[in-house]
Formats: C-alpha cells, sequence, structure tokens
C-alpha cells in the first residue's frame, strides 16, 4: 500500500478545511503499522481514503499496484469487497439476524454456494475463536465477542489489507488486549493491519506507528528503537 501526497478538502460554507495535507508513506506486505493522533488530525479520513471509502482532493493511493484513485466505480467496489476489509470502533452487526447470517452477507454478491459459503464462515468464526456461538444473536454477545464476530465478518472475502478504526476503543482494558492479540495473530499469519488508535500501549506492539498532526505525518517511530 502506497499513500502519495494525499490530501483531502473539505469545503465548509465559504471556507474549506484541509483534513489531509501532503501525505506520503508506504505499507508493506504483512507489516502491522499503527496510526496515532488527536482528534481532528485526519486519522479516519485517512483510512477511509485508504480503504476506498473516500478518494483524496489530490494525491494519490495504491493497493496491489493499482491506483484506486482513478478507477471506475465497479473496481473501487471490488476492492472495497476484494483487497481491504474494515473493523471499526462500532460492531455493526445486524440484532435480528444470528451470527452466521450476520457472516453471510459480504458473500452475497459473489453467489457463493450455500455449502461452500457455511464452511467459510465455520473457518472464520474458527480463527477467531468463536465458532461455538454460531447460532447466536449478537445481543447474547459480550462486547469482545461481537468485535470477535465483526472482525470474522471482515475476513469473509479473503482481503489482505484490514483497516481497523479504534477497534477497542468500545471496550474495557483486559477485553481490548485480547482483541489486539487477535490482531497481532491475524498479522503473523500474513495479513497487513493499519490500525487508527488512541492507545500508546497498543500501538507500542506494532511494527511501526504514524504520528498525525494537523493533516501531516508529524513522526514515524519503530516501538523498541530509540
Amino acid at each position: 500500500m502506497r499513500c502519495s501526497r494525499v490530501t483531502r478538502i473539505f469545503p465548509v460554507g465559504d471556507h474549506e478545511l484541509r483534513v489531509l495535507d501532503g501525505i506520503s508513506f508506504d505499507v508493506g506486505q504483512g507489516e502491522f503499522v499503527s496510526i496515532m493522533g488527536q482528534s481532528g488530525s485526519g486519522k479516519t479520513t485517512l483510512i477511509n481514503i485508504i480503504g476506498a471509502m473516500d478518494i483524496p482532493t489530490s494525491g494519490s493511493v495504491e493497493l496491489e499496484g493499482t491506483d484506486i484513485t482513478h478507477i471506475p466505480e465497479e473496481r473501487m467496489h471490488r476492492i472495497r469487497s476484494e483487497t481491504v476489509s474494515h473493523v471499526f470502533q462500532q460492531f455493526f452487526l445486524i440484532p435480528t439476524l444470528t451470527v452466521m447470517e450476520n457472516l453471510m452477507i459480504p458473500l452475497f454478491p459473489s453467489k457463493m454456494l450455500v455449502a461452500e459459503a457455511e464452511a467459510r464462515v465455520r473457518d472464520r468464526l474458527e480463527l477467531v475463536g468463536m465458532a461455538d456461538r454460531i447460532n447466536d444473536m449478537p445481543t447474547r454477545l459480550s462486547g469482545g465477542q461481537q468485535q470477535r464476530i465483526a472482525i470474522a465478518r471482515a475476513l469473509m472475502n479473503r482481503a489482505t489489507i484490514l483497516l481497523a478504526d479504534e477497534p477497542t476503543g468500545n471496550l474495557d482494558r483486559r477485553t481490548g488486549e485480547e482483541i489486539m492479540d487477535l490482531l497481532l495473530r491475524l498479522n503473523r499469519s500474513g495479513l497487513t493491519v493499519i490500525m487508527v488508535t488512541h492507545n500508546p500501549a497498543l500501538a507500542a506492539m506494532t511494527h511501526r506507528v504514524l504520528h498525525l498532526r494537523d493533516g501531516k505525518v508529524h513522526r514515524e517511530e519503530v516501538p523498541g528503537q530509540g
């Protein structure tokens, strides 16, 4: 993944708000990079642009060698479903559907056979340690369990990059650490992870930390190095 001079400007009345201002950085395959910064520093906007949910005012983003800022909407949709996946602070599980049904939703466009789809659901739930809750409703699960389900859902389409926007923000410290352990395990299996966090202790577990300030990369650090 490569961001090159990414700028994002939003119109605000008669003025413009420059949320991102010429950001450039690379993330290698299999890296775990965390993004930190105060509220308003541009963290979520940057994640949305990397995840093809927004486009920059100028600059470019490359995913697996493709500049996603200049492609048709049809290809952009394919990238959203096949290359990048998202985990958010909110779980966004549908409360009236079972865990199985929630995880089946990302597979609907693929027209996958039901037996194959169910097998993939079971595999992803096994991966996050939730195989025994496949028929439960989300309302019967704790916050940490719901986030595990949300992570499993994000992995349904075999994306190579996971974007996590404050994935532990709604969880207590111990549960947040468990979710971080899960993300680290997924990363060790080869998944690229880019995570927004306010928690320095969690950021210190990742390969690199990008600190944003006023829409720019203020500094970059490698935890454990002076």
